[in-house]
């Protein structure tokens, strides 16, 4: 498993709260690349991590990336927060049911699946998606996988950010309920304990890069709520005048 390391800018500081950022299936950490630089200038140390989103189960994938996880831990006084796009919303979910960290923080989903993706009822059956996806990918469906049925309710301030545009008309229109991502539908991304939701105007993959996305998520993590849209254009205009 690749493990990319990053503490702030500024001189380390053993209280610094320290973020672990999870992609999704078949995606890899350089996706939230941008994202862990974000996290960085706003004072938070990152961990960036890969690992074998096609080879394993959820379960699994939570054993493999717990040791790089609690030596990261061990190196940060502050509190523990997840940062993850789609499917790595899930392995944070199954992560911290099994190995719930002693000073866990709050989670930021990007286009989590948590109701399950209704493209995945669609292929499941498809050899090519089978094996492509593995066995990660089979517990995607909406009629609900038995791991992620059998999570306890949250008790840790969970953020989701949904997307609302999509760049493939034919899965978005035929397959996901409206509003949706392209890949995840707005209403699949909720979970009923969540602490906050918001909707950026970004398809799936758009969620990683979109300015307002970041925002909030940094927003997030710092205050346990999401920016309304007024201070999200104020905060946007007092940043252009002092680049300007």
């Amino acid at each position: 498993m690749r493990r990319s390391l990053r503490r702030p800018s500024a001189e380390s500081n053993p209280c610094t709260a320290g973020v672990v950022l999870l992609h999704g299936i078949a995606g890899r950490s350089l996706m939230l690349r941008r994202m862990a630089r974000a996290l960085q200038r706003a004072g938070f140390a990152t961990l960036n991590l890969d690992y074998q989103s096609r080879k394993k189960p959820l379960e699994e994938l939570a054993r493999d990336i717990h040791p790089a996880i609690a030596a990261f831990a061990v190196e940060h006084d502050g509190p523990l927060h997840f940062v993850t796009h789609s499917m790595g919303g899930l392995l944070a979910r199954v992560y911290i049911a099994q190995h719930r960290p002693q000073r866990l923080g709050r989670v930021v989903m990007l286009g989590p699946p948590n109701g399950g993706s209704e493209i995945a009822d669609r292929l499941k059956d498809i050899s090519l998606y089978r094996s492509y996806f593995g066995p990660a990918g089979l517990q995607l469906v909406t009629s609900g996988d038995a791991t992620l049925a059998a999570l306890p309710p949250l008790d840790y301030e969970v953020g989701i950010i949904s997307g609302n545009r999509f760049l493939d008309p034919i899965s978005a229109l035929l397959v996901l309920p409206w509003p949706n991502d392209g890949r995840v539908s707005v209403a699949s991304c909720k979970l009923d304990d969540m602490a906050d939701h918001t909707t950026v105007k970004a398809s799936h993959m758009g969620l990683l890069l979109h300015p307002a996305a970041v925002r909030q998520t940094v927003a997030f993590l710092r205050d346990g709520h999401f920016e309304t849209t007024r201070a999200m254009w104020r905060t946007a205009r007092d940043a252009h005048r002092a680049a300007g």
